[in-house]
């Protein structure tokens, strides 16, 4: 059973999101601001944070960076603001998804079953390699040329799913659905900002990216070779 903790300064919100997900088979704890969220953390684990964006005294996505700093955890942020570059600061923070308030109970229990399935790793073969790229499924981990590189859930994802299709050409569309797995509202940049994010932590210089290849006016290609 997933454990979740949510953390949200309203407490009306807090209540609803913790019943949502204990009716649906969730465990659920919920605190009211970012420092009793890190102070939970470190005392007993987690599957997930729920993690409000604006919060009194430490805003989210300052304790999402914390979060990050320490690991891979799935965080889903979740935010009023729904403009296109509060959902990019809130990708470029770590964050593993976002879903904007009001939301409904159904697309909230959806996302964060995405999510959980992005980090629990992937059935069948133990590792897919392309080149010096090496994807642990079932240990959720990657190395480059035997380095290992740290990834969020999501960029996880992304990376095996570009990985599984290397050579070929694949949408922002063809990655959403491959990635996320349900029908996803957000826009294109989600995808580019997770791109980036990989490219600095696979790419000899992410200025010039050899191994994920931009196709103009297209998507994106892992190349099978892995760098040039």
């Amino acid at each position: 059973m997933a454990r979740v903790l949510v953390v949200d300064d309203e407490e009306a919100i807090r209540e609803l999101v913790a019943y949502t997900l204990e009716r649906e088979g969730f465990e659920a704890d919920a605190v009211a601001d970012g420092r009793a969220a890190l102070e939970r953390l470190e005392r007993q684990p987690y599957d997930l944070v729920l993690l409000d964006r604006m919060l009194p005294g430490m805003q989210g996505t300052d304790v999402l960076r914390r979060i990050r700093a320490q690991g891979r955890l799935p965080v889903i942020l979740l935010t009023a603001k729904a403009g296109e570059n509060d959902r990019v600061e809130g990708l470029e923070a770590g964050a593993d998804d976002y879903v904007g308030k009001p939301f409904s109970p159904r697309e909230l229990v959806a996302r964060v079953r995405a999510v959980l399935r992005r980090a629990g790793g992937g059935q069948g073969a133990a590792v897919l390699r392309v080149g010096d790229l090496e994807l642990d499924l079932k240990g959720h981990g990657a190395s480059v040329r035997g380095r290992p590189v740290r990834l969020t859930a999501t960029e996880f994802a992304l990376l095996r799913h570009l990985a599984e299709h290397a050579g070929r050409t694949l949408s922002r569309e063809d990655l959403i659905r491959g990635v996320w797995g349900y029908d996803f509202e957000g826009d294109a940049r989600t995808i580019d900002v997770h791109v980036r994010h990989l490219r600095e932590k696979i790419e000899d210089d992410p200025a010039r990216p050899r191994r994920i290849e931009t196709v103009r006016g297209v998507g994106y290609r892992l190349r099978r070779e892995g760098r040039a």
